[in-house]
Order: structure tokens, then C-alpha cells, then sequence
């Protein structure tokens, strides 16, 4: 077993011992201080469903109503007059919705057209590239309380074009056309 793999198995106990020693060491009551936030990580998670399975239901409808078909069957022409694969675009609309969804899509357009290709490699760096803003915003600012959350938003949608159109000159500088 190489040196890294020793180091990476290692890590995590490792890193659990330190803390538990420093806090000891501190004189904080570390069992009672896990506990405590044990306790507070689950009322944070009852608190967070209600905004993930609306999350959820909304991306549902999304994808059942036909909306997304709708919008690729209408961006279609134009991605592909400027040399991006219109297989791209579904996983380009959904990766900001639902890292699931755009997994899934990753995945399934990774064993259609392989890895090395064109739109593999595109569609990885996408996936890399980019957030899912829309499940950050329900779950973190659900979770806190914030109500207001317009500009968060905007500035994240704006970032996950900016992720998608660097991905598209990086891939295409790097890898050449959209030859599959």
C-alpha cells in the first residue's frame, strides 16, 4: 500500500483523536459538547424538509410538465450554431436545479457518447463546474430563516453561467470541437 493510501485511511481518526484530545485538553466537556450538537443537527434536519420536499415536488413538475423538453427543443437551434451540443443543454438547466438530476444526466450521457469524447468531457466539466443554487438556497437559507433571497439568487444563477460558459471555451480550447 503506497504512502498516500496509509495517509488517507488514517486521516479522519486521526483528526477525530486531536480534536477530542484538544478539547479535553481545553477542559471542554467534549462527550456533552457532541451530544449537544448531535441534538442540534437533527432539529436542523426536521426543520429543512419542509423546504426539501418542495424543492423536490417543483423539480418534479418541472421535468413532468414537458417545460424542460419545451426549452432545449427551443435553445437547440442556436447551441448548435455556435458549436455547443445541444445534449449539453438539458444537464446545463437541471445542474443549478438538482445534483441528482444532473448526475443522472452526467452519467447517462457518459455511456452514450464515453468518457473521452467531446461530450463527456463536457458534460464533467459541467457538473464540476457549476452548483446546485437553487437546493443551497432552499436548504441553508431555509434552514436559517432567511426569507429574502432575490439577489443570493441572482448572483448565483449568474455563476453557474459564468461555470457552463467557461467549461464550454476550457473543453473546447483543450479538447478541440464538439466532434463527438
Amino acid at each position: 500500500m503506497s504512502y498516500l493510501a496509509t495517509a488517507s485511511l488514517w486521516m479522519i481518526p486521526l483528526i477525530v483523536v486531536f480534536i477530542l484530545v484538544y478539547g479535553t485538553a481545553k477542559k471542554v466537556p467534549t462527550y456533552e459538547t457532541f451530544v449537544e450538537g448531535g441534538k442540534e443537527g437533527i432539529s436542523m434536519a426536521f426543520s429543512i424538509i419542509p423546504y426539501l420536499i418542495g424543492m423536490l415536488v417543483a423539480i418534479s413538475m418541472f421535468r413532468a410538465s414537458g417545460a424542460l423538453e419545451y426549452v432545449v427543443g427551443f435553445l437547440r437551434p442556436a447551441m448548435e450554431a455556435i458549436g455547443v451540443p445541444a445534449e449539453i443543454v438539458p444537464l446545463a438547466f437541471i445542474r443549478p436545479i438538482s445534483g441528482t438530476a444532473a448526475l443522472g444526466m452526467t452519467s447517462d450521457l457518459m455511456a452514450t457518447y464515453g468518457p473521452d469524447s467531446f461530450i463527456g468531457r463536457l458534460a464533467s466539466t459541467v457538473q464540476g463546474s457549476t452548483d446546485t443554487t437553487f437546493y443551497v438556497l432552499t436548504v441553508y437559507f431555509g434552514a436559517v430563516g432567511i426569507k429574502k433571497m432575490g439577489d443570493a439568487l441572482k448572483v448565483g444563477l449568474l455563476a453557474d453561467l459564468v461555470g457552463i460558459v467557461a467549461a464550454i471555451v476550457m473543453v473546447t480550447l483543450f479538447f478541440g470541437g464538439s466532434a463527438s
